[in-house]
């Protein structure tokens, strides 16, 4: 238990810190921190990076190969946040990258997953379990970012589905405790619409709730949790609207 709580008590402690740091300094000027929420209120996207680098600190502690993905995803989803458009869904960035342009979806969507694959090869020894464990990461980096639509939805899915992974030892539930400790550390300025996650804390946690699945899993178990963000994916816009009615 004593890793599992520094692991929280570490993660919490460095996201605090970014956020706190970031407010303050706002490098580039405050606007580029700036957004303006679902209701219209002026947020902060200080959580978003904060949270990242927390995360990737955090897991990397654990297992080089967890720290990776989760950076790779806060730092793709960063690259979204700053130069992202209007298209939306896995269909509209592949048909204009059909068309010769790469959007920063697409660059989301393959650089995420190849820095999944690339952990789930140093996570796992079985070739199958390699590949699934990569699924899984990718699929629960999309699938925060899916329900990532109003104030503490992200943060609050990492903490009601991450919480089962503190129960158990070893690096499974040290990764658990490491995104719990960053959702945490957000949440309540996410609730008091302070401050929002954006595409990079969004990917960031999921990736490493991800990682924590992958560590206590194999076989039998990766594939099941493949398929449940594999089927959440598919159906994205259900899941963001079910996500937008809580």
């Amino acid at each position: 238990m004593r890793g599992r709580s520094a692991s929280f008590a570490c993660a919490a402690a460095v996201t605090r810190a970014g956020m706190s740091a970031l407010r303050a300094t706002a490098p580039g000027g405050r606007a580029r921190w700036g957004r303006t929420n679902h209701a219209g209120r002026a947020v902060g996207l200080y959580a978003g990076p904060a949270s990242a680098v927390g995360a990737a600190a955090g897991a990397a502690a654990v297992h080089p190969g967890a720290g990776l993905a989760v950076l790779a995803a806060g730092v793709c989803g960063a690259y979204d946040d700053v130069a992202g458009d209007h298209r939306r869904g896995f269909r509209a960035h592949l048909r204009a990258l059909r068309d010769g342009e790469v959007t920063s979806g697409a660059v989301k969507l393959f650089g995420v997953s190849a820095a999944a694959l690339v952990a789930g090869a140093l996570m796992k020894e079985r070739a199958a379990d390699k590949v699934l464990a990569g699924v899984v990461i990718a699929g629960a980096a999309h699938c925060a970012n899916l329900v990532d639509v109003r104030p503490a939805r992200a943060a609050g899915a990492v903490l009601a589905l991450g919480v089962p992974g503190l129960l158990r030892e070893g690096p499974g539930g040290e990764l658990a405790a490491v995104a719990l400790g960053c959702a945490a550390a957000v949440l309540p300025d996410d609730l008091r619409e302070r401050v929002m996650l954006g595409d990079a804390g969004a990917h960031a946690l999921g990736a490493a709730l991800g990682t924590a699945v992958v560590a206590r899993n194999r076989g039998a178990g990766l594939l099941a949790h493949a398929v449940a963000v594999v089927a959440a994916a598919a159906c994205g816009d259900r899941v963001t609207a079910w996500a937008r009615s809580l």
